[in-house]
C-alpha cells in the first residue's frame, strides 16, 4: 500500500505542480510582455494547479486519519439546502450544469456540515465527470423513516453490479483513463466521512441508464428546513429557484 500510495500520488502531483510552476514563471518573465488576457489565462492556470494539488493532500489527509479512526467528526443540526449550497459553489462554474430539486418540510440532517458538504461535492463532481453533453446530473433529497436521503442520479455509461464495491477502495478510478480525473481517493473518502457520521453511501443504477449514488444520514430530531420547495434548473446560479412545470422534472427515485 504504502509503495501504490507514493507512486500514485508521485504521479498525479507532477502534473499540476508543473503546470503552476510553468503559468508562475510566465507571469515572472521581465523579457516578455504580456496582455490583461494572458496574465489572467495564467493565473488561472496556477490557481487551479494548485488548489488541485490541495484536493490530493486534503483528501490524503482525511484517508489517513479515517484508516487511524482519527477523523475528529463534529454533528449537529443542519439544513441540507445551505450545505447544497455551500457544495455547489465550491465547483465554480460547473453548478450550472447541475440540477437541484429538493421537496418543502425536508427534515434538518444531523451532520458535520462542512464534512457533508465535502462530500456532496464529490458526488457531483463525479456526476458531472460521465454526464453527457445535454444530460446534467440531478441532485435530488427526500424524508425516510427518521433519515434523510440525498441521490445523485447521472445520465452516464453507470458502472456494472459487480464492479460497484470497487468504486469505493482507494485508487481506483472506474473507467478513466484521464490522469487529470485523479488518484481514486474521492470516493473512498467521501464513504468513510459519511460513515463518520453514521451515514452511509451506496451506489445504485439511474432508470433509464446512469449511476445514482446515495448518500443517507440521520434527521434531526424534531427540526425541518424552513424554506419551500426549491428547485434550480441546470442554467442559473444556485441562489436562483424557480417551479418547474409537472412535464419538465425528472424522477431519478
Amino acid at each position: 500500500m504504502r509503495t501504490a500510495l507514493l507512486r500514485t500520488v508521485s504521479h498525479d502531483l507532477r502534473s499540476p505542480l508543473a503546470a503552476a510552476t510553468a503559468a508562475i514563471s510566465g507571469l515572472r518573465a521581465r523579457d516578455i510582455e504580456l496582455a490583461a488576457a494572458d496574465r489572467d489565462e495564467l493565473l488561472d492556470i496556477a490557481e487551479e494547479s494548485l488548489e488541485l494539488v490541495s484536493r490530493l493532500a486534503a483528501s490524503l489527509l482525511d484517508l489517513t486519519r479515517l484508516q487511524a479512526g482519527a477523523r475528529s467528526v463534529f454533528p449537529r443540526p443542519a439544513d441540507l439546502e445551505e450545505i447544497i449550497v455551500r457544495a455547489l459553489a465550491g465547483l465554480g462554474s460547473q453548478r450550472r450544469a447541475v440540477r437541484v430539486s429538493l421537496p418543502s418540510g425536508l427534515p434538518a440532517v444531523l451532520a458535520d456540515p462542512p464534512l457533508m458538504e465535502r462530500v456532496i461535492a464529490n458526488l457531483i463532481g463525479n456526476a458531472l465527470r460521465y454526464s453527457p453533453d445535454g444530460a446534467p446530473p440531478l441532485l435530488t433529497a427526500r424524508a425516510r423513516g427518521g433519515r434523510v436521503e440525498l441521490r445523485v442520479a447521472d445520465r452516464g455509461p453507470g458502472v456494472p453490479p459487480a464492479d460497484r464495491d470497487r468504486m469505493f477502495a482507494p485508487f481506483q478510478r472506474l473507467g478513466d483513463t484521464e490522469p487529470a480525473s485523479g488518484i481514486g481517493l474521492g470516493l473512498a473518502v467521501s464513504r468513510g466521512l459519511t460513515e463518520a457520521m453514521r451515514g452511509t453511501l451506496e451506489p445504485d443504477e439511474t432508470p433509464g441508464g446512469g449511476l445514482t449514488m446515495i448518500m443517507s444520514v440521520p434527521a434531526a430530531p424534531g427540526l425541518a428546513a424552513p424554506a419551500g420547495p426549491a428547485w434550480w434548473p441546470a442554467s442559473p446560479s444556485p441562489d436562483r429557484r424557480e417551479r418547474p412545470d409537472d412535464n419538465d422534472r425528472r424522477d431519478a427515485s
